[in-house]
């Protein structure tokens, strides 16, 4: 398959950065296309911008500053993402790459004001977070990205496609042994993928 990996962590020797490069060595090895974007790395802009939201409903060009990912995302059979929970939610820059990429006519159509999901080439999703706090106290709050990629992610994507989400709760109190399960829980994952 063609895999879109989306990275969004800024210190390339953190604990996300090694997940990263566990998933991209493994997605490899298993024989997958993988287009691998590093968001810092490619200094993607987060930010929607006033003319970007103005015409937000209107067809796109290729001189529109999205346009290379927009068509990395087309092209792409499945989505993995691999990022930090901050705040109980994505890192900016991710939730930015949704912002300015998921566009209607790429994501979604308007079909009669209503929403009509289109992402169908995207046949698997998979997600790996890692957590500062711990599990509970993630449900306490609503564990939102949990739900956004096993709800909202989920529904943008092909009907019945598979969805796996991967998470290391409590990295403060982490000690080498759970990082090292985790990282092989990871690959293992990739490895089936």
């Amino acid at each position: 398959m063609n895999i879109l990996v989306l990275y969004a962590h800024p210190v390339e020797t953190s604990f996300n950065a090694g997940l990263h490069r566990t998933i991209v060595e493994r997605l490899t090895a298993a024989g997958h296309v993988v287009d691998d974007c590093d968001l810092y790395a490619e200094n993607f802009d987060p930010r929607l911008t006033r003319a970007e939201r103005l015409g937000y409903h209107d067809a796109r060009g290729a001189d529109d500053p999205a346009a290379p990912y927009v068509e990395r995302l087309q092209k792409a059979d499945a989505l993995v993402l691999s990022f930090p929970v901050w705040n109980f939610g994505y890192p900016a820059i991710l939730k930015g790459f949704f912002d300015r990429v998921f566009l209607p006519g790429v994501s979604f159509k308007l079909v009669n004001g209503k929403v009509q999901p289109s992402l169908h080439n995207i046949r698997k999703l998979a997600a790996v977070a890692t957590y500062g706090g711990s599990r509970f106290r993630a449900m306490l709050m609503g564990d939102p990205p949990r739900k956004l990629v096993n709800r909202v992610l989920r529904a943008t994507i092909k009907p019945g496609a598979s969805v796996s989400y991967l998470a290391h709760y409590s990295m403060n109190l982490s000690t080498d042994e759970t990082r090292k399960r985790f990282v092989a829980k990871v690959a293992a994952s990739m490895d089936a993928f």
